[in-house]
């Protein structure tokens, strides 16, 4: 890049003054691929992180200038249905509006000031992506929550954060009315309705009489953006903080690599808003001049998702596997794509077989991704990357990734051991902060010179990794080590299997043994339970090793979820052993 180019960038990102209502002339507009590439050598780790960024101002605000200087194609910047007719289309001009009125409302009727912490809990509505955009804009601390969190949920979020606003609609108000009082630091309520409610504010009466005009607050890079609540396979739900550069930056890369986002894109991921993966979608799209495409799905439905797909424009889609896992239970040969031409996946482990059945019926690869709340994406299969069916791909840059033992020592290639991010001596920028209030767990997610995600693999000589589970969830029996997820992989590729849960169950000469509750599919509902345990046990045989077969088979109609969707094995294990 040429030196005048990189100054002009560069001022761009420190600059203390935005576009958020600023009068000042704009300096000289660079071309969008190399302000993107800027923005990408800094998430590789090749150019220092700047001591101040806000996403709203940086990236948000450069784009709408982009788009009123006609750098880019004319797709929305955010595009909502709600599939019964229903839409909205914003412009990055329009969107850089709406949320600065946004901003205004925060700051003004609910006082928020620059580190405060908002809560936010709404379903697939747009009023989600404007109000963390106006979150950006006041240096308030999002943290969003899913649509099920019920009373007690609700209660320890608001008060480990010490959150002093949420935002919500009319289903969740009053579970918060039911213990706002246990709940001192929350001042002010926010509801997105078209009707009143005594204590609340209504937010969409204030956006319309908000002002337009807001100056961005200047945040350093390392300030905080965002707290999630970890999902709580295991233990209490943690606190995880995030910075403005580790969100606002941390994506680019990836965004342009694994999801291939380009300004022409229109990228639709289903996850709920209360999931991490809705902001890696927001802060890999949005960098890339891409669109977000946002369908109000109330609840999952197969044939909703693949008639949207038929409808809409849409270029790249993300969901977890278990919604794949639904989609290539229909006939996809019905449908028509025109425009899809990127698929990927994560959140959980992705069977071999989910994937060749959705390439072979649609003709679209799916690309598995792997990451954490703590992270952005630590293992990835970009595009062009040979697959291997069944693995998670390769460490994703600027991370180093390695299997280490307990004691954090690199194993060698082949060797199963703890999936780890190298933290020292340099610690990646795109990372978390700390586990909020609790110093204790920090540290023991850390040993020697790497961070412990917690999760089990194997990397081959390829350097492509392996996913064998959590750590609690690896089963010991007759001392062979059996991770679940290959053992759900076997039993998924039998067409009885909707989809499964492996744990271990107490036995009295192995000490353990494999437990599979499996959810059956309609066809085979009125099967023989006997017969077909025999059936999935032998058929788990012939697809892997033997000794990885269920011993135990238990039929069941769901399986313990986390409020994100994620399949809870520790419930189950603790059902069988009786804790």
């Amino acid at each position: 890049m040429r030196p005048w180019l990189r100054r002009l960038v560069l001022q761009a990102l420190r600059s203390s003054r935005g576009f958020c209502g600023s009068r000042g002339q704009p300096a000289p507009l660079p071309v969008p691929q190399k302000i993107v590439a800027t923005w990408e050598a800094i998430s590789l780790g090749r150019q220092p992180v700047p001591e101040y960024f806000n996403f709203a101002h940086n990236v948000l605000d450069v784009w709408s200038r982009l788009e009123e200087a006609g750098h880019r194609p004319p797709n929305p910047a955010f595009w909502w249905v709600n599939g019964t007719g229903a839409e909205v289309k914003w412009s990055f001009e329009e969107l850089g509006k709406q949320s600065r009125k946004a901003a205004n409302v925060l700051a003004g009727a609910c006082g928020l000031q620059p580190g405060d912490r908002m809560m936010l809990v709404l379903p697939r509505i747009p009023e989600w992506w404007l109000v963390s955009v106006a979150c950006m804009r006041t240096g308030a601390v999002m943290i969003p929550g899913v649509t099920q969190l019920m009373e007690k949920d609700l209660k320890y979020r608001l008060q480990a954060s010490r959150a002093k606003s949420i935002i919500t609609s009319d289903s969740i108000a009053p579970r918060v009315d039911a213990i706002n009082a246990e709940c001192p630091s929350l001042q002010t309520k926010l509801l997105v309705s078209e009707s009143s409610r005594p204590g609340w504010l209504n937010f969409r009466e204030l956006l319309r009489e908000a002002s337009p005009e807001h100056t961005c607050v200047r945040t350093k890079s390392r300030d905080p953006l965002a707290i999630y609540f970890t999902s709580g396979t295991t233990g209490a739900p943690k606190m995880v903080e995030h910075s403005q550069s580790s969100y606002g930056l941390g994506f680019v890369a990836s965004g342009r690599r694994w999801v291939a986002l380009t300004e022409s894109d229109i990228f639709w991921n289903t996850t709920d808003t209360g999931w991490v993966k809705a902001a890696w979608t927001l802060f890999s799209a949005w960098p890339n001049g891409s669109c977000i495409f946002v369908h109000e799905l109330p609840r999952v439905d197969a044939k909703v998702i693949l008639n949207t797909l038929s409808t809409f424009p849409i270029t790249t889609l993300c969901c977890v596997p278990t919604i794949f896992r639904l989609l290539v239970q229909e006939d996809l040969t019905r449908y028509q794509f025109q425009s899809l031409r990127h698929s990927l996946t994560g959140g959980e482990a992705l069977n071999p077989d989910v994937r060749e059945k959705w390439k072979r019926q649609t003709g679209v690869e799916l690309y598995e991704g792997y990451g954490q709340s703590e992270t952005v994406v630590i293992c990835d299969n970009p595009k062009g990357m040979k697959i291997k069916s069944g693995s998670m791909g390769k460490a994703s840059p600027p991370y180093d990734v390695q299997i280490v033992d307990d004691e954090g020592n690199v194993l060698p290639p082949g060797e199963e051991g703890n999936v780890a991010v190298r933290i020292r001596p340099t610690r990646p920028f795109c990372f978390f902060n700390c586990y909020l209030d609790n110093p204790e767990k920090t540290a023991a997610s850390e040993q020697g010179d790497f961070y412990i995600t917690g999760d089990r693999a194997r990397m081959d000589k390829d350097g492509y990794f392996w996913f064998m589970g959590r750590n609690d969830d690896v089963i010991n029996s007759s001392s062979y080590r059996i991770g679940p997820v290959e053992v759900e992989s076997a039993l998924a590729e039998h067409p009885a299997v909707l989809e499964s849960a492996v744990v271990s169950s107490p036995d009295p000469i192995r000490g353990e043994v494999v437990k599979a509750f499996v959810v059956l599919t309609p066809a085979y509902l009125s099967h023989d339970p006997e017969a077909l345990t025999r059936e999935l046990q032998e058929h788990v045989k012939r697809v892997t090793a033997p000794y990885k077969y269920p011993r135990k088979v238990a039929f069941v109609s769901e399986l313990p979820k986390t409020v994100s969707g994620k399949i809870q094995r520790s419930k189950l294990r603790s059902q069988e052993w009786g804790k």
